[in-house]
């Protein structure tokens, strides 16, 4: 359920009231990471969230670690100085303070990033929120596997700003010597009084008690979909097709749409290699996994990665009638971990329309040689991801919608997000279609490349950075831009690279500038006639 079109006289949606979501674990157990996916998550579907932690909240007064007293992240009573124990009662009282004034002000979910890893802490926060009537849920992150904390340590803590300048593997072993403080003092959620969600590895098993109603049911569902491995999530626009700005012609890649796709895979191999090489990472072993919809101009621009080589004319099979010639191109890669069964390339239909490729899971040595070199690749076609829907506007430009329906065209400049034309479909209703998508993109661990249509795009890429829905229909996506998401636990990263000129980014003649003619697959995805927003991805 993404963002719903209206709102309550409270400000408050589903009749679920206010909810406090306070985690509870050790160090490095992935709790701000749950957080921040939890706050993008529910910000999405237009719950009023917030994330307040006490560790950012500490840090913003007292700054990073090096400046607080040696006994500070000590936790016994007794071996605490009086001063640091008033200055940590300061901060917590100031930090409390940030919840309940976000209530005040219309908040609905506060999600509070902290340790609380002691029954007598939990029951004071929680008879505090009973008073104002605010629900409470414990959110306990447990992890008894190593390779993921140390992998937290290094992903998270010393980055931060507590160990700026420090060397690695001292700060690695400094926060060690925290966490094993911390666990002489733990005690685990084990009270039955209040709701409580537990979680063990990130998403390996989960465990809940007393959760009530919609809303704390659909927090369950989305921490049932989430995890904290690495990854890279690259998006692309679909390469050009023999006949633009028509949403019912489905219509496969022009010849410039072929020269594309070949370009795309050289240029996402080569930048995934070196983002590979920047971190120090082992490339070896990861797969890279593509989705398309099920348009032909989409999922035929992911063809060129399930090929060693091209074809003489410099794209694969871009007419029937060359079928069984690039058929001999298509390689057996490494055997895919989920071992499916693909259609025999010796039948060109099947390949044609491939609901489900995988270049890794091909059994038969008879069409193709294993390729040690080539990368792991799996192609995915999900029909959710076809673009916006343009309805009777189909095949008009934006002057000629202008003409030819004055009022309906008024209506949708005051609202493009959720305007919706005569048989057409909204940006909200966009969004609405494609929640199951965003839920699968939780879940996927591999790195991701995601081949579509710019009206996709930017739905997807305003979930991942926190755009509000507002925004949504003016965010500019080029065909011949890369753009590259990294989610990390305090944030999205996102830049964009740009490895293409051609037909629908340059002029006709390559004269530079946008190809205004020709610049999205139908009009309905223009940004021209919405709300500028001055936003760049």
């Amino acid at each position: 359920m993404v963002a719903p079109l209206y709102t309550t006289d409270s400000g408050l949606l589903f009749h679920a009231g206010k909810i406090l979501v306070c985690t509870v674990g050790l160090p490095a157990r992935g709790k701000t990471h749950i957080s921040r996916a939890l706050e993008r998550y529910l910000r999405w579907t237009g719950v009023k969230t917030q994330v307040i932690s006490l560790g950012d909240y500490r840090r913003k007064f007292l700054g990073s670690a090096q400046n607080l007293p040696p006994d500070y992240f000590t936790l016994g009573t007794g071996e605490k100085s009086e001063a640091t124990m008033v200055l940590r009662q300061k901060i917590l009282t100031g930090c409390e303070k940030l919840i309940w004034d976000f209530f005040n002000s219309g908040g609905q979910v506060v999600v509070y990033d902290a340790n609380n890893g002691t029954r007598e802490k939990r029951r004071e926060i929680a008879e505090k929120a009973d008073r104002q009537g605010i629900h409470i849920v414990f959110l306990e992150s447990m992890c008894d596997n190593e390779d993921i904390i140390l992998s937290n340590i290094r992903g998270v803590k010393i980055s931060s700003p507590d160990y700026r300048g420090w060397d690695s593997e001292q700060a690695i072993a400094d926060y060690y010597r925290r966490i094993r403080d911390h666990e002489q003092h733990y005690q685990p959620v084990d009270e039955d009084k209040w709701p409580s969600i537990r979680i063990v590895n990130v998403g390996e098993r989960i465990m809940v008690n007393d959760i009530r109603g919609y809303l704390q049911s659909r927090i369950v569902f989305f921490l049932m979909n989430i995890h904290n491995r690495f990854r890279t999530i690259y998006f692309a626009r679909s390469g050009q097709s023999l006949i633009e700005h028509s949403y019912k012609a489905d219509s496969d890649l022009s010849p410039a749409g072929w020269d594309y796709s070949e370009r795309l895979k050289e240029f996402v191999l080569d930048r995934r290699a070196k983002s590979f090489e920047q971190r120090g990472i082992d490339g070896s072993d990861r797969r890279l996994v593509i989705w398309t919809s099920a348009r032909r101009r989409a999922h035929h621009t992911a063809w060129p990665f399930l090929t060693t080589t091209a074809t003489p004319a410099g794209h694969p099979v871009p007419h029937s009638s060359s079928t069984h010639s690039h058929l001999a191109t298509v390689s057996t890669l490494a055997p895919s971990i989920e071992d499916q069964v693909v259609p025999s390339l010796s039948d060109p239909s099947a390949l044609r329309d491939p609901k489900r490729q995988d270049s890794a899971s091909s059994q038969s040595s008879a069409h193709g040689t294993f390729h040690p070199s080539q990368p792991r690749v799996k192609v995915i076609e999900k029909p959710q991801m076809a673009e916006i829907n343009p309805g009777v506007w189909d095949g008009l430009t934006p002057e000629q919608v202008r003409r030819f329906f004055p009022d309906e065209w008024e209506r949708f400049v005051r609202d493009p997000y959720a305007y919706r034309a005569p048989r057409a479909e909204s940006y909200h209703d966009l969004c609405v279609r494609l929640e199951p998508i965003l839920i699968e993109l939780e879940r996927e661990k591999e790195d991701l490349l995601i081949v579509g249509h710019a009206s996709v795009i930017r739905c997807m890429l305003a979930y991942l950075i926190g755009l509000p829905q507002s925004e949504i229909p003016a965010i500019e996506v080029a065909r011949g831009d890369l753009i590259e998401v990294v989610p990390t636990s305090y944030g999205v990263h996102s830049q964009a690279f740009h490895f293409w000129d051609g037909p629908g980014r340059k002029g006709e003649e390559g004269k530079g500038g946008k190809d205004e003619s020709n610049f999205y697959e139908n009009y309905a995805e223009d940004t021209r006639g919405k709300r500028k927003t001055g936003v760049e991805v």
